[in-house]
Formats: C-alpha cells, sequence, structure tokens
C-alpha cells in the first residue's frame, strides 16, 4: 500500500535489465508517487543497446553515456550510477529512489539511502539475489510481472526464485498470532507493515494478480477480513466457521 506519494529518481542499469520491461518500470513506478529524475546508464555506442534507444525515447529518459574498459567492463555504468544517486541524495529534491538492476553490487548503496530515510524501490529479474532483493522497502520481480519468468532453481550463486506462495501464507499466520487482539484479530496496517519487511519482493503482481494485497489474502480460505471504521483488519479464519 503506497503510504504517500514520492518524489522519485528513477535509475535504471541498462547493461543488466531487458529494454522490454520499460513499460512495466514506469507503471510500476508511477504507483508510487512522482518521477522526477529518469536516468539510464550505458556504453550506448554497442549494439546490444539499441534495443534501450528505441524504447527508452517513448518516456524521455536521459541516456548516461559511459564506455566501459576492457579490464571493468560492465562496472563503469554501475560506478556512475552509485555517483549519481548521491548526488540527487544531497540535493535533496527526491525523497525515493527506484533502481532497476539485478546486480548486487548496488546492494550498500540501497542501504545507504535507506539510512538517509529514504524510500527505495527495486527492480529486476527472478534471478536477482536474495541480499539485493531484501534491501529494498519494495521489490518488483520484472519477468515475473511480464509472464516470461522461466522456471529456474536456485544455484550456488545465490540466486533465488520468487518465495513461493505458501512460505508468504505461514509467514502472515505468524505475524497474525504475534500481534492478534480480540478474537484473533490484528490490525492489518501493522500486520502488512512486517510482512513487508520480512519479504520485501511480496506484491500480489508478482504472483500474477494484479490487486491489493489485503484482496489477495481474502481470497485464500485459511483468512477472514474485517474492516471497521475505515480500519482494516484479518485473521486466521476460525476452524469452526466457514
Amino acid at each position: 500500500m503506497k503510504e504517500r506519494d514520492y518524489k522519485i529518481a528513477l535509475l535504471i542499469d541498462a547493461d543488466n535489465i531487458s529494454a522490454s520491461y520499460l513499460d512495466i518500470i514506469m507503471n510500476e513506478a508511477n504507483k508510487h508517487g512522482k518521477i522526477t529524475y529518469t536516468r539510464i546508464y550505458g556504453d550506448w555506442s554497442e549494439e546490444r543497446l539499441k534495443a534501450w534507444k528505441e524504447h527508452a525515447n517513448k518516456y524521455s529518459l536521459t541516456y548516461v553515456q559511459q564506455y566501459a574498459n576492457l579490464s571493468n567492463k560492465g562496472n563503469v555504468s554501475d560506478f556512475t550510477l552509485v555517483i549519481d544517486a548521491m548526488d540527487i541524495l544531497y540535493s535533496n529534491k527526491a525523497d525515493a529512489f527506484c533502481i532497476v538492476s539485478s546486480d548486487s553490487d548496488f546492494t550498500k548503496l540501497v542501504i545507504r539511502l535507506k539510512e538517509d530515510n529514504m524510500y527505495v524501490i527495486g527492480m529486476g529479474e527472478s534471478k536477482t539475489p536474495e541480499v539485493l532483493v531484501n534491501s529494498f522497502e519494495r521489490f518488483y520481480y520484472l519477468d515475473k510481472i511480464s509472464g516470461e519468468q522461466q522456471k529456474t532453481n536456485k544455484n550456488n550463486n545465490g540466486h533465488s526464485q520468487i518465495t513461493d506462495k505458501e512460505t508468504i501464507i505461514n509467514s502472515l499466520k505468524e505475524i497474525i498470532k504475534e500481534n492478534e487482539e480480540e478474537n484473533g484479530w490484528a490490525y492489518w496496517s501493522l500486520v502488512a507493515d512486517q510482512l513487508r519487511k520480512k519479504y520485501p519482493g511480496f506484491d500480489p503482481i508478482n504472483y500474477g494478480e494484479r490487486m491489493k494485497a489485503l484482496t489477495f489474502f481474502k481470497r485464500i480460505e485459511l483468512f477472514e477480513v474485517s474492516n471497521k471504521e475505515k480500519v482494516a483488519y484479518i485473521r486466521i479464519r476460525p476452524k469452526n466457521k466457514k
């Protein structure tokens, strides 16, 4: 749930993300507020980034040219993105960042931005290392949203799939039990906040459902939802109640 409208700095690592996701990137970022910075990083002399040029003009993205050298190819854009992020941070013209990359090298940057009370959103593919996913406030799996995800098993590099639905449900049950009050009801806002912190990658859209999280769980027979005076509550459905 979006708590406020942010002024967002959108920074895209074109060397690491396919241009085919651009519409999704813009749509999801815009849900959190107004995009005030749009920068995309890469070596634009390379043929493989041609698709980005064709797509990016649609949204008037600002290209940042970086010539990758042979000894450090692939990292130059990372360094430039980090420097720009810090410049934007100190300009006080943004209060949120959206970093689009599956590269775990940005983990320390995300943590640093959060230390200055920035709201940091992440977007990448399912191959994104868990350490990077968990550093964000929210994370969107672009390949899952686009329906292009291929089933892959966890490998030795720490890359993992999206947390399975059963794990999310079991965690939700635990959180509800820890916060339940009269008759087992718990404040949804409190439960949702704890669930997001535990699983930044959780969003119904990452599971093929375009709906709010509360509606997502309401459709699961295990849970019961109630609204009292515009305040939402959730509980584990009593066994004797259908």
